[in-house]
């Protein structure tokens, strides 16, 4: 069905409670919300697209995807040119700056690739066709129309990705409304076209999620091969948010590759590799990661990306990203 034939369909019924609510929580136009509406497409390929995100690839599929070598040659580019941000970012919010060039690398390709969707599009369609979130994108739609209304944007003229992410950092609605930050000085916190705004706002982003300054991020976990027992499958059932200590990990077989305190908390993590798994420990900073983005896949890739760019940046003859970081193991 073409996004033509979409936008003839008739508007779905819960269109005009959720007018409603607007005008009278927020004193929106019940006619200019009408004419939004009006110019709206549901898009069948963005309901497509979120029923196979990437994230659910195996490990060793989803890295060889986003860590490749133009990704890291052009990482290294991007914080040569915008190494005076990037600094200035880790000195004012605490982040590590590899991080905050691997997440825009893994996000946007720096910037290149920052989605093919209206975002007007892309949340009406979630908002009122994708059912088991519909919550959640009314809640992005209605953050969607108060952001461009604070800013005097035009609603139906941005682009993002199919899930209505925006910009360079691919902020959602809310999220930039929150954590966007006018990094440039120039008055405005454009996430779309100013590097200086992205990088700013991802270090602010990650400092209000629990970033910890200088600490570990990940470290591999050296197991005693016992990796199919209850216990094993309890402590991964226990989450991404740190809750189990060295210690108590220590005495079900399983060890950081290199020594923590025994009192450090850490997330076990199971990866798939092509002959088995690997296992990781995620730490308070993995944590915030996994803020950004939920999957602990798009985690480590970040970790690793970062890892490869600063190396990138430090061959012999190459200019130089930036001091050599404490965070990443």
């Amino acid at each position: 069905m073409s996004a033509v034939a979409c936008a003839e369909e008739t508007p779905p019924a819960a269109i005009e409670p959720f007018i409603h609510e607007l005008v009278r929580e927020y004193g929106f136009d019940a006619t200019s919300l009408r004419t939004f509406f009006h110019d709206t497409q549901r898009l069948p390929d963005i309901l497509e697209a979120i029923a196979k995100p990437a994230e659910v690839k195996p490990w060793y599929e989803y890295r060889a995807l986003l860590l490749t070598p133009e990704r890291v040659q052009e990482g290294a580019v991007f914080w040569r040119l915008h190494a005076d941000e990037l600094a200035r970012a880790q000195a004012r919010y605490g982040v590590d700056a590899g991080i905050i060039v691997a997440i825009l690398g893994v996000e946007t390709f720096y910037g290149r690739h920052a989605g093919r969707y209206r975002v007007a599009d892309a949340l009406y369609t979630l908002a009122f066709y994708y059912p088991p979130r519909a919550d959640f994108f009314r809640g992005e739609l209605k953050n969607y129309l108060l952001l461009t209304r604070e800013r005097h944007l035009d609603a139906l003229s941005l682009y993002g990705s199919y899930a209505g992410a925006m910009g360079m950092p691919q902020f959602m609605p809310s999220s930039t409304r929150a954590y966007a930050v006018d990094f440039d000085g120039d008055g405005r916190a454009d996430i779309w076209s100013s590097a200086a705004d992205a990088i700013g706002s991802v270090a602010n982003y990650l400092h209000e999620h629990g970033w910890r300054t200088g600490q570990l991020i990940a470290i591999p976990a050296q197991t005693d091969g016992q990796t199919g027992n209850e216990n094993y499958q309890k402590l991964l059932a226990a989450g991404l948010k740190p809750s189990l200590s060295v210690e108590t990990l220590a005495q079900q077989g399983i060890r950081p590759a290199s020594a923590l305190p025994a009192e450090t908390k850490a997330a076990l993590l199971q990866f798939a590799v092509q002959n088995g798994s690997e296992y990781w420990l995620g730490l308070d900073n993995f944590y915030a990661i996994t803020r950004y983005n939920q999957s602990p896949l798009y985690a480590l890739v970040v970790v690793q990306l970062a890892a490869a760019i600063r190396e990138a940046c430090h061959v012999p003859g190459a200019a130089k990203c930036g001091e050599q970081g404490e965070a990443i193991q």
